[in-house]
C-alpha cells in the first residue's frame, strides 16, 4: 500500500417491510475529514439499499482512491468479493442459469470498484461497531425524512 490516505467507508441499508420503503447511508472518513451521505427510495428492498449505499458513496469520491468499505451485508461484501468473478462469466446468470437480482446495481458497483483499490469488509450488524451504529442511522434518518414527506402529502 502506497502513503496515499485511505479513505473508510462505512456503508448500510434497510427496509420498512422487504419489499417496502427503503433507506441507505454512508459515512466517508479520510484523515479528519468526514462526510455523511444518505438517501431513501419509496419502494425498494433491503438488498438494493445495501448496494446502494456502496454505489453513493464510492460515485462520491473525486479521484481513484485506496478504500476499505466496511459493510454489515454478507450479500454485498460476498457478492462482490466472491460471487460477481461467476455472474460476470455467465453473462449475468446464476449457478442455477437464474439471473442474476440487482444486476443493474452490481454492474454499476463493478464499475466504480474497478476505479479505486478496494478492501470489502463485513463487520456484525447492531454490534456496536461506530461506522456501522452511523451508517444504519443515516439509513434510518433517510426512511424518517421519507415517511415524513409521504405523511405530508
Amino acid at each position: 500500500m502506497s502513503d496515499e490516505e485511505v479513505v473508510t467507508i462505512h456503508a448500510d441499508g434497510g427496509c420498512r417491510g422487504n419489499p417496502g420503503p427503503g433507506g441507505w447511508g454512508a459515512l466517508l472518513q479520510a484523515g479528519d475529514r468526514e462526510k455523511e451521505l444518505w438517501g431513501s427510495e419509496p419502494a425498494t428492498t433491503n438488498n438494493r439499499m445495501e448496494l446502494t449505499a456502496a454505489i453513493r458513496a464510492l460515485e462520491a469520491l473525486k479521484k481513484p482512491s485506496t478504500v476499505h468499505l466496511h459493510t454489515d451485508s454478507q450479500y454485498l461484501q460476498k457478492g462482490i468479493s466472491e460471487w460477481i468473478r461467476n455472474w460476470k462469466r455467465n453473462g449475468w446468470r446464476t449457478a442455477s442459469k437464474q439471473p442474476v437480482k440487482n444486476a443493474d446495481l452490481w454492474q454499476r458497483l463493478d464499475e466504480l470498484a474497478a476505479r479505486h483499490q478496494i478492501k470489502w469488509c463485513w463487520v456484525k450488524g447492531h454490534a456496536g461497531h461506530a461506522g456501522n451504529e452511523r451508517a444504519d442511522a443515516l439509513a434510518n434518518r433517510a426512511m424518517d425524512e421519507l415517511q415524513r414527506t409521504r405523511d405530508c402529502q
